[in-house]
């Protein structure tokens, strides 16, 4: 770890000095999730009509950003990030945000190595804690790769946020410049939807499939949480977590004493993880709880380091996959959704850990303006980003079935696919597939 040697000793300044620094062309960073600052925010979007071609990176935006909100034409801000929540994806549509293309675990790299250093960093954190930390809560990421070559580390402090012990989480006071006050707002939440039929189901498939000892890594959705209520009903016993984001599911197991992370080699004892999202439950749950362990996103997400705990699990979502096993997870064509985060990397590192298994779900449909339509397709929708290519996948699952696509030829993909595609999908699927000459009509299958 780097520390920086800041130009000056850290002083407290009102939120309108702070924005007061912000010069036209700057490149600020706001960080990512509950990192994000409120207060300076707020005061920033006041000096709009000053400032010109002031650019922003963030990752998730847990809540309206009013810098954006008072400049709707994007002439003076504009928004770069890293992974789009439904708020960015919305600006996204109006042409007010760009999405850089990123494996969540490689950032702290990209700000080490390829990102000139930013002028201001902005985070907000926890109060000063007794050893001079400034905690990041449940946002540890890449904050410290920033702060590192940041030209100027300014934190918004508040009391709306859990503290949450880790692995390098937070910022020394001696490498700040400025502190400001926030507005103690608490920390924004993530609506957990009930599960559907398709994600009990899914998640009953999963469930049979994990092992005592395994190592779980959930992604972000219902689907993914529906395999950790499966879980609450199962025989699997001394589960372990490693993961990136950490969710309600995942705390409702560590509460019920699932989980006790015994048979972990990194972090044994303890849930890993780098960022959480989720209810006042989760938040309440992680707040100075030594048994839960914030880290960076190169720890939680690299293969290398993954690969290091046996049996490890990985569960994502995806929302559209080829016959060939391609899985398009983060765009509808060219409109961009989400982003690549953590999936490919976890795919990646659970397939090569010892005993780990890697699934990729969805429900077999979805509804598009009242048209009901395949999730497994021939080809892929135009425009689609592939975030997992077909040589990475291993078990796909939908509320039909599960299979593993390992060692299977294209012919032997294409089959196995559509006998977990929706039943009335399935016919024309493979009609489509002997067209294209992905099933040979002489083959035989065994």
């Amino acid at each position: 770890m780097t520390i920086r040697a800041p130009a000056r000793q850290a002083r407290e300044i009102s939120v309108e000095e702070a924005a007061g620094l912000v010069r036209s062309g700057m490149w600020i960073d706001y960080g990512a999730t509950l990192c994000q600052p409120d207060a300076f925010d707020a005061a920033l979007a006041k000096r709009k009509d000053e400032l010109s071609n002031v650019k922003f990176r963030s990752c998730l935006t847990t809540r309206p950003r009013a810098v954006v909100e008072a400049d709707p034409d994007g002439k003076q801000f504009h928004w770069f990030s890293s992974h789009f929540s439904g708020y960015d994806r919305k600006k996204h549509d109006l042409g007010l945000a760009n999405y850089l293309p990123v494996n969540l675990g490689e950032i702290p790299d990209y700000y080490r190595r390829f990102i000139d250093p930013v002028d201001i960093v902005v985070l907000r954190t926890c109060r000063m804690d007794e050893n001079g930390f400034f905690n990041f809560s449940a946002a540890n990421l890449w904050h410290r790769a920033i702060i590192e070559r940041a030209k100027c580390v300014i934190v918004e402090v508040s009391d709306g946020v859990p503290y949450c012990p880790g692995d390098q989480n937070g910022v020394h006071v001696s490498e700040v410049d400025f502190i400001i006050e926030g507005d103690h707002a608490l920390a924004p939440e993530l609506p957990n939807p009930p599960p559907t039929d398709a994600d009990r189901a899914v998640g009953r498939l999963i469930a049979r499939e994990i092992e005592d000892g395994s190592c779980l890594q959930i992604g972000i959705g219902g689907m993914p949480n529906a395999v950790c209520a499966q879980l609450m009903e199962s025989s699997a016993t001394d589960l372990g977590v490693h993961t990136e984001m950490m969710t309600d599911g995942l705390m409702d197991l560590y509460r019920a004493g699932r989980i006790n992370g015994a048979k972990k080699t990194l972090y044994p004892g303890r849930i890993s993880f780098s960022f959480a999202l989720g209810s006042r439950y989760l938040y309440d749950g992680l707040h100075r709880n030594d048994d839960i362990w914030c880290c960076p996103v190169e720890m939680t997400n690299l293969p290398h380091n993954i690969m290091q705990n046996d049996r490890v699990v990985s569960i994502n979502n995806t929302t559209q996959m080829d016959l060939q096993g391609q899985a398009a997870s983060e765009s509808d064509g060219h409109r961009h959704i989400s982003g690549t985060g953590g999936q490919l990397q976890f795919v990646r590192g659970a397939y090569a850990s010892k005993g780990g298994k890697s699934f990729i779900c969805m429900s077999s449909t979805y509804d598009k303006k009242g048209d009901k339509r395949s999730r497994i397709v021939l080809s892929l929708t135009k425009g689609n980003v592939v975030t997992v290519p077909r040589t990475d996948i291993m078990y796909v699952v939908t509320e039909y079935g599960i299979v593993n696509l390992k060692g299977r030829t294209i012919a032997e993909r294409a089959r196995a696919l559509i006998s977990i595609a929706h039943p009335d999908f399935r016919e024309d699927l493979e009609r489509q597939a002997y067209e294209h000459n992905m099933i040979p009509r002489h083959f035989a299958f065994s």
